[in-house]
């Protein structure tokens, strides 16, 4: 099934069950969907691999948000901003733990020659290739920034 689909299935339940908070994220997800639909140059239905970005960057969107709103004072909003990653982070493939990471950017590093901080380009061109559904760019370029210092 695609992701379109379980969340048209997912918007039923969550109306069916009368959930606004949860309705109204699952429409901005469906949103966006929609919106890489219908933009020029594309198929009419996105590919799996497509639909992960949006949705990882629509993860990266909110938590930005709820940081700021944190920073601002207005845990309101940012509480509303984490629900919805919390409901986007339903819909992503599993995230890699820090040692997981760690394990293969080693792997990446040793496969590449880095040798120093120098070679940070070579590295994070392989790993955010080998890594773009896995984890985020952000946590890719501190784990190599830390590895490569050392």
């Amino acid at each position: 099934m695609s992701l379109k689909a379980t969340i048209d299935n997912d918007i039923k339940k969550a109306m069916l069950a009368k959930n606004k908070e949860e309705l109204e994220a699952l429409r901005s997800i469906k949103s966006m969907i929609l919106l890489a639909e219908t933009e020029k140059g594309h198929a009419s239905e996105l590919a799996a691999d497509a639909e992960n970005k949006l949705l990882m960057k629509a993860a990266k969107q909110r938590k930005e948000s709820a940081e700021i709103f944190q920073k601002e004072g207005r845990s309101d909003l940012a509480s509303r901003e984490n629900f919805q990653l919390e409901i986007i982070s339903r819909y992503l493939p599993k995230q890699m733990s820090e040692s997981e990471l760690t394990e293969a950017i080693k792997a990446i590093i040793t496969q590449v020659g880095a040798k120093g901080p120098q070679d940070m380009g070579k590295v994070m061109g392989v790993a955010t290739k080998t890594l773009a559904e896995k984890a985020d760019g952000k946590v890719i370029s501190e784990i190599v920034k830390k590895m490569l210092a050392a």
